[in-house]
């Protein structure tokens, strides 16, 4: 028997998570703790169908409501930061790290001491933080294995095959919902218009990432420390159909292509069961059907994303931890209607070079505190270039 914790249960990921957990044989997994948001509700119903040890919700305002609806069901409930924590030092064969933004780092790294496969949804731990993350990991005997379908693309794409025999590596991105638009119209987008991605069902702060491409911007981050490539060998390319996930290409000009229906349970199940693999309840492809699949080069112009995540390469040490607090501190901003949609770039460039100043990006990590500074400096640089803006 398996046991297996999922973190960020109530989100896209942990939800697809959950369903293929549902679907298993009895007595394959044994769940240890599932942890959610605001989504009391629905935390408690995961935990009782997969009868979990342990249903942590982030928020201590959130106990007392979980604590209620986990009443005489045998299931511990517990809430707050030092929760999470306590709940991924339980041992565990396999945990989905699924929770969004820089609050996963934590409980991923202490989901790794545990030797066990921290299944990886969560891109920020590796643009936080990838070299602290990846030495844990070999530290303690663990396995991290990508969960973002790009990731679980190349890393599928790569299997029988030498990293050093790679000449190249396409990530793909749909180009979200304002793809085609023009400029005016995007800095006037609403955070409504933003969601609404064309392909992929996902929580709100993902689509608007996708939107802008600051999802990609991050997986191009993410592809260099999980496979150890120069960022050179990193390109994106505009796919509109979401079905080729990833490339790679080779010395002798061979390129593999991973395609599949635009569905995460494809990676999840893959991470599940590697190095096996078990039938999925996912669409199967029909290329006749299909008739033709379209591929572009992103715009610059639309997309100033991308360029900032090259910036962020070549500078290493703390940037990617800045890069990343920025871009949520300006993800925050424009759902609450202070900045503009294309303000978001702009808000995390200044940030970018205001710490630099203050900072140093270049200095090296040396340990997670490092990480949690350069976040702080990052959201407080990313709210004054706000204001700025705003004037």
């Amino acid at each position: 028997m398996k046991r297996v914790s999922v973190f960020g249960a109530t989100g896209s990921i942990g939800e697809s998570t959950i369903d293929l957990l549902g679907r298993a044989a009895p007595g394959e997994y044994k769940v240890v703790a599932l942890t959610g948001g605001r989504n009391i509700a629905r935390l408690a119903e995961q935990a009782i169908v997969l009868d979990a040890d342990v249903a942590v919700t982030a928020f201590d305002a959130c106990y007392e409501d979980l604590k209620t609806a986990l009443e005489g069901t045998g299931v511990q409930a517990a809430a707050g930061t030092a929760a999470l924590c306590e709940a991924a030092d339980r041992p565990c064969d396999w945990t989905m790290s699924a929770i969004v933004g820089a609050a996963g780092l934590y409980p991923g790294f202490a989901a790794l001491r545990q030797g066990g496969t921290l299944a990886l949804a969560n891109k920020e731990s590796l643009v936080c933080a990838g070299p602290l993350l990846l030495a844990e990991a070999e530290a303690n005997g663990a396995r991290i294995l990508p969960v973002d379908s790009e990731h679980s693309a190349i890393f599928q794409a790569l299997v029988g095959e030498k990293i050093e025999e790679v000449e190249r590596i396409v990530i793909t991105a749909s180009g979200g919902p304002f793809r085609t638009w023009d400029l005016d119209a995007i800095a006037a987008a609403t955070p409504a218009q933003a969601v609404a991605h064309p392909n992929w069902s996902m929580g709100q702060r993902i689509s608007i990432d996708s939107a802008s491409m600051f999802n990609k911007a991050l997986e191009i981050i993410e592809t260099r420390e999980f496979f150890g490539v120069d960022p050179a060998q990193i390109e994106v390319v505009v796919h509109p159909e979401s079905l080729v996930h990833a490339l790679v290409g080779f010395r002798d000009g061979a390129v593999m292509a991973h395609l599949g229906a635009p569905d995460m349970r494809h990676a999840i199940g893959y991470a599940l069961t590697w190095p096996n693999r078990r039938d999925i309840p996912v669409a199967r492809l029909d290329l006749a059907k299909i008739g033709q699949l379209n591929f572009e080069a992103p715009d610059p112009v639309r997309f100033p994303a991308l360029r900032l995540a090259r910036e962020v390469m070549e500078i290493g040490g703390r940037a990617g931890a800045v890069f990343n607090g920025a871009k949520e501190a300006a993800l925050d901003l424009f759902l609450d209607r202070k900045i503009g949609f294309l303000d978001m770039a702009r808000v995390v460039e200044h940030a970018l070079e205001a710490c630099d100043k203050e900072l140093g990006l270049a200095k090296p990590l040396i340990g997670l505190d490092c990480v949690t500074q350069a976040d702080q400096m990052a959201r407080k640089a990313a709210l004054a270039a706000a204001r700025q803006t705003a004037a």
